[in-house]
């Protein structure tokens, strides 16, 4: 099996349930609470080792409770925690959650530490990412930490992963270094200014990602699936049919399992039929890391 390294943020989610989420300046009463790991960088590192994946997680915490306790979360999930950081000055990442009656989410993002996340950090994790096979990233870290890694990562021949949530614009340098890039549809849109709404506007959206340089794009579309261009070759993937409960983190155990499925040498096809199975397992439930399934679950 070969290694996977996750760069990425650790948030601790505050999440609250109601029957549907508030307009601007409205208060809504009676929601149940939870508080839950989360963060896309750690609810994916989460996702591969709970799938059977070989995983080591770079992040940086604060000095405080939620950043001990996330640390102690990762290493009972067998997560490699050599380089997680500590931000003495800036407190842990926090993430505030709406989910709906539909399973559909409203999330505002506090980065504390993650925000500090920076080179020279990337620079002392240097022969981690360099020993490993795949680098999985997101956007919740700041930009020219992605591309650092993204860079010592490719000078070794480490396949690189990007989740670009959340949406943001990428430099024509990140896309070159990228081996595959996996934009829900709104994240597509906003790389291609295509709208995504079915198969054949995936399809626009995919060409258009990989004319800037990535040979291998996967956009998924919620509740319809995953459309992926691997190299010239086109697939639509139909999603498994589940009743969904809170689409938080779906998105991010989709990531993981594409990333075991590859680790394990299975085709592009094979692995995104495996991360819709555990995606679909995952909207299921409550919560972020509390709703990732194990690989088991998905026999």
């Amino acid at each position: 099996m070969s290694r996977i390294i996750v760069v990425g943020s650790s948030n601790t989610d505050m999440v609250i349930k109601a029957e549907r989420l508030p307009v601007p300046g409205e208060t809504i009463i009676g929601g149940e609470f939870l508080m839950n790991p989360g963060g896309k960088g750690a609810n994916q590192a989460v996702a591969i080792a709970r799938l059977g994946g070989d995983v080591s997680f770079i992040t940086k915490t604060g000095n405080d409770l939620f950043g001990r306790q996330s640390i102690e979360l990762y290493k009972s999930e067998g997560i490699g925690t050599k380089y997680i950081f500590s931000d003495a000055e800036n407190p842990s990442g926090v993430a505030l959650i709406s989910v709906d009656a539909r399973g559909e989410n409203c999330i505002l993002v506090a980065p504390g530490a993650n925000g500090t996340l920076n080179v020279k950090d990337i620079q002392k994790a240097r022969s981690e990412i360099e020993a490993a096979d795949w680098l999985l990233m997101q956007l919740e870290i700041p930009m020219d930490t992605v591309e650092y890694a993204a860079e010592i990562a490719v000078a070794k021949g480490v396949k690189v992963v990007l989740n670009p949530a959340p949406a943001q614009p990428l430099s024509p340098k990140l896309f070159k270094n990228l081996y595959m890039i996996t934009p829900n549809k709104s994240e597509a849109e906003l790389l291609t200014g295509i709208n995504v709404a079915d198969w054949a506007s995936a399809r626009r959206a995919a060409e258009c990602i990989a004319e800037k340089g990535v040979d291998m794009v996967v956009i998924t579309l919620g509740s319809k699936g995953a459309f992926v261009r691997d190299k010239g070759r086109y697939y639509e993937i139909e999603a498994e049919k589940v009743k969904a409960v809170d689409t938080t983190a779906a998105g991010d155990t989709f990531c993981g399992a594409l990333c075991v499925g590859l680790s394990e040498g299975m085709t592009v096809v094979e692995a995104v039929k495996l991360a819709c199975k555990a995606a679909a397992i995952t909207v299921t439930r409550m919560g972020a890391q509390a709703s990732i399934p194990y690989r088991r679950e998905l026999k």
